[in-house]
């Protein structure tokens, strides 16, 4: 026991005198830099490990450790991004602005209103097709057969079967499903159909012309089926072939919009001799209230 003390006591002295060395080479130190010969000599070091520690342009050592370089530039990515969406926003507001005093210049007839039904829709395995799609709106709701279905991504199918609270969609992945498309910078035209690789296969290839590799494909309105302009896919080139990606993969399709046809009536349905007719008849009708009102 007192073998032990005596140690502590002996080491106790070599303690307190590293101490003192240490505190008189830091004030040593202190007094040397603040020494105008030699503080120059200190600057240059000084200068550059502040520097590397704390840089203001975020490539320092300090702002690596703690990861503020990549939070630093990622926030100037995004200013960046808001920056050239500012652009584009006014541009489109310029735009449709100017589209608008030429429709009215013109007077253009646009697109009617659509009217139509957003339904709830599950995958059907039992069905008579391969690929259809159960909605849980039907006559009650108002939809008709024929009416398109379409999610945010693009068009999904059409409205085969009609139930009075239920619908079935056959999906243009089917191999059933025939879908009149065009290229939207190309405007070649053909018929695009369901495959078997995931993808959409086309038919009916013009042999001059060709699509362009991933540009958009629409529907055509040809036939009538489908309203002309709705987003249906894109073109790829595999080989010698042509493929479709379809665009309603991209979106979800939990839910659905049945949109109706929106063909345009032929001459022969809506006659102008009817038209004239009317006319003629308010015309008659009108001339009579005047003489008696005479």
């Amino acid at each position: 026991m007192s073998r032990q003390t005596g140690s502590g006591r002996q080491s106790r002295p070599m303690r307190t005198l590293g101490y003192g060395i240490f505190v008189a080479c830091g004030l040593g130190l202190v007094l040397i830099q603040s020494a105008p010969s030699i503080d120059r000599w200190f600057n240059p070091a000084r200068t550059a490990a502040s520097d590397q520690l704390a840089s203001g342009d975020g490539v320092g050592w300090l702002p690596r450790i703690t990861g503020q370089t990549v939070r630093n530039d990622r926030i100037k990515e995004l200013e960046a991004e808001i920056r050239d969406l500012e652009r584009w926003r006014a541009a489109a507001i310029s735009m449709a602005e100017r589209m608008e005093a030429y429709e009215t210049i013109l007077n253009l007839q646009g697109e009617p209103p659509v009217r139509g039904v957003t339904a709830r829709i599950v995958a059907e395995s039992d069905g008579p097709f391969s690929q259809t799609l159960l909605a849980n709106a039907g006559q009650v709701h108002g939809v008709e057969p024929g009416f398109v279905a379409v999610n945010e991504g693009g068009l999904v199918g059409r409205v085969i079967q009609l139930g009075a609270r239920s619908s079935r969609v056959l999906e243009v992945t089917d191999f059933n499903s025939r879908v009149p498309i065009m290229g939207e910078q190309s405007g070649v035209r053909a018929i695009m159909y369901g495959g078997r690789n995931g993808r959409g296969a086309l038919e009916d290839l013009p042999e001059e012309d060709q699509f362009i590799d991933g540009e958009r494909l629409l529907t055509s309105g040809e036939g009538g089926a489908f309203p002309r302009g709705i987003m249906a896919g894109f073109a790829a080139a595999r080989g010698e072939d042509w493929q479709v990606d379809f665009a309603m993969k991209r979106g979800r399709v939990g839910y659905v919009r049945l949109i109706p046809e929106r063909a345009i009536p032929r001459p022969e349905d809506d006659p102008a001799e009817a038209l004239v007719a009317d006319s003629n008849i308010l015309s008659e009708a009108g001339a009579g209230t005047r003489r008696a009102g005479q």
